[in-house]
């Protein structure tokens, strides 16, 4: 059986979430619920096997090592996260658009 992390979503990524779903909603509302409904499973999901999604290419600025989930099809979102231990830090989410994050 696989190891179950505890996932923790920092203060700046709830902002981040926050921020995404109210610029969805503005454009699209439908668009908007099924994106947070998909956002929240695939954070939640990262309780299982998190080191099987790639170290990110921004990585190598931070301190520590920084992993990305991704979701959507055209443009992803990326979901920035570490592993300390036996938990799961989301870190931040940013539209695939946007620049690379920098610390």
């Amino acid at each position: 059986m696989a190891q179950q992390y505890r996932v923790i979503v920092t203060p700046k990524a709830a902002d981040d979430i926050r921020q995404g779903y109210a610029w969805l909603q503005e454009r699209n509302p439908r668009a908007a619920e099924e994106w947070l409904t998909a956002m929240r499973k695939l954070i939640l999901g990262l309780a299982v096997m998190p080191d099987s999604h790639a170290i990110a290419p921004e990585s190598a600025e931070f301190d520590v090592e920084i992993r990305r989930a991704l979701y959507g099809r055209a443009t992803r979102w990326r979901v920035y996260f570490t592993i300390t231990g036996e938990a799961v830090h989301v870190l931040h989410v940013r539209h695939g658009r946007r620049s690379d994050w920098r610390p």
